[in-house]
């Protein structure tokens, strides 16, 4: 019952839109326009305040839309998709090239998460004109995943009319259930040596950035950079920013690192984070000036999100499932090595499944969205609100 012209005209519209995270207005804007279009009442539709919580210079909150059902004795059910996208997709032109779209400029494509977003609109598009049966539904656009999972971290159940189970659009192949993912850890090393004349007395200062990089050797050397696999355990963690330094012929006084770090254990992860805290701490004391002064760190970590592993016979995994089949494809449930919007709505207590929206290769410029595989979410999307009338 899904009409194609419809669907990828949704797809192509949202995914020239720029959104990037924190700055999603635009895209909640035309959201907003293509609900209203589609029958959506306005009063049905709102954004939270999740902004304001966040302050940092977001500009707008989730977008929420609460549909009613047809049949009330139904319970209420969520699909959620974030509107954001990475740096990497400023500026998409989104052009059809065979059986893909992809970007016509050497940008990211954006199909992370706006095929999720685009299948979605469909999905309430032709619930709202077809006359089908619907119970309640709560449509949910978080901003800010790609930076760190914010907006559906901030989001307040009560907004979103306490759903039973959800369905998170943010993937790959439409068959892919994930049922899994990762716990994550943000670290930020904060160094401070001391500034001298680098040509008339090095021997004075003591180096930021030589504390920097003798923590991130050990840390390398002792297996917990990269792909970490230590016995049974397994994990990753990475160095992702560096700032520091005013002249070159000033001894580095002070430089901040940033990064994370990853695994499916949360007691592994804090075995990781161990493993920074003490090679940052040991590096700074390493250094020493002739005055006899070590350099200092202030090394925090902040976690990101919390890794869930949901049971294939959970009642939105089951309901999933039955839809991929429906469809015509065999069901592929999955753990991701990775963090998803999935990870705070489980951690709340609400079971949520992440099904694949045909988008590829994201946050490559070589992304592109599969246009079968996009039309098949929209109508296993659609098919996931008749199964669970049942």
């Amino acid at each position: 019952m899904i009409n194609k012209d419809k669907a990828l005209n949704h797809l192509m519209e949202l995914l020239a839109v720029e959104g990037p995270s924190g700055k999603e207005a635009k895209v909640v804007a035309a959201i907003t326009d293509k609900l209203l279009a589609a029958g959506c009442k306005k009063s049905w539709i709102k954004t939270d305040n999740a902004h304001k919580r966040l302050g940092n210079g977001f500009e707008i909150g989730n977008l929420i839309v609460q549909i009613p059902g047809t049949i009330k004795a139904a319970p209420r059910i969520m699909f959620s998709a974030h509107m954001d996208t990475v740096p990497l997709c400023k500026g998409a032109v989104p052009v059809m090239d065979g059986n893909r779209i992809v970007s016509k400029g050497n940008t990211g494509l954006g199909g992370d998460d706006r095929s999720g977003c685009a299948a979605i609109v469909t999905m309430a598009e032709t619930l709202l004109t077809s006359g089908l049966p619907r119970p309640p539904i709560t449509l949910l656009f978080p901003i800010a995943e790609e930076n760190g999972l914010h907006g559906s971290r901030m989001v307040r159940f009560e907004d979103l009319g306490n759903p039973v189970m959800g369905f998170n659009l943010d993937g790959q192949e439409p068959n892919e259930l994930v049922i899994g993912a990762m716990s994550a850890m943000r670290w930020q090393a904060d160094i401070r040596g001391i500034s001298s004349h680098a040509g008339l007395a090095p021997n004075k200062g003591i180096s930021a950035g030589m504390i920097a990089a003798k923590a991130m050797s050990r840390i390398e050397e002792k297996g917990y950079f990269g792909r970490i696999e230590i016995g049974r355990n397994k994990g990753t963690s990475n160095l992702g920013t560096i700032h520091g330094g005013e002249a070159n012929n000033q001894v580095m006084d002070r430089v901040v690192l940033t990064g994370e770090c990853r695994s499916h254990s949360p007691a592994f992860l804090e075995r990781i984070a161990q493993v920074y805290t003490s090679s940052f701490e040991w590096a700074a004391k390493s250094i020493i000036n002739d005055a006899g002064t070590c350099g200092q760190v202030d090394f925090s970590i902040l976690s990101d999100y919390r890794a869930f592993r949901l049971k294939k016979s959970e009642p939105c995994v089951k309901l999933a499932a039955q839809a991929v089949k429906s469809a015509g494809l065999e069901p592929n449930p999955l753990v991701m090595n990775a963090g998803l919007d999935a990870n705070n709505f489980n951690e709340k207590g609400l079971p949520t499944v992440t099904l694949g929206t045909g988008s590829h290769h994201f946050h490559q410029t070589d992304e592109y969205v599969d246009i079968a595989e996009y039309l098949s979410v929209c109508s296993i999307l659609l098919e996931i609100t008749q199964q669970a009338l049942k």
